[in-house]
């Protein structure tokens, strides 16, 4: 039995009216692969057609079905453009997506293209809380981009967990 004296519980967080941005939840889903070019490479530094060729040629791109394939060499050595497009024409029935560059580079780009997407005016005078946490980490320009294209249209910016936040912006009246 309830009496006067018992007071109720209020979520603050949730009556506050902030919105939580969570930024993984613009990271590719699908699985990635990579191939590294230096694995190719006569003594990881120099391309030699022929063989560059044979190698394209006889690799199970069937291992690489419907992911995204990263594509890249983490040797020094230059590599002619043609090369990358030898693997693209091997790589691309069979996979979901391709791109020139390792995981950061991708998932950078990606975030890049998910954010081109948003409807920025629904944020429009609302206060923003962008999640600082999660389980995948998300590139730093992420948080700069986001934050540059929420600035011109949210009421404030803030950084973390909603029950405790940094503040980063607050609209001038």
């Amino acid at each position: 039995m309830s009496t006067k004296n018992e007071s109720t519980l209020v979520n603050r967080v949730a009556a506050s009216g902030l919105i939580t941005i969570d930024l993984t939840d613009y990271l590719p889903q699908t699985d990635v692969a990579v191939f590294d070019l230096k694995d190719y490479l006569f003594r990881e530094l120099i391309l030699r057609e022929k063989d560059f060729r044979t190698a394209v040629a006889e690799h199970d791109w069937s291992a690489y079905q419907d992911k995204t394939l990263l594509v890249y060499c983490s040797s020094d050595a230059i590599i002619p453009m043609w090369a990358y497009m030898l693997v693209a024409t091997q790589a691309a029935p069979h996979v979901q997506d391709i791109f020139q560059g390792d995981e950061q580079a991708y998932a950078h780009h990606y975030l890049y293209q998910q954010l081109e997407k948003i409807d920025w005016s629904q944020y429009q005078d609302k206060r923003i809380v962008i999640k600082g946490c999660g389980d995948r980490p998300v590139p730093p320009g992420a948080y700069l981009e986001m934050t540059r294209r929420l600035v011109p249209v949210a009421k404030s910016v803030m950084y973390g967990e909603p029950c405790s936040t940094v503040p980063i912006y607050k609209q001038k009246k």
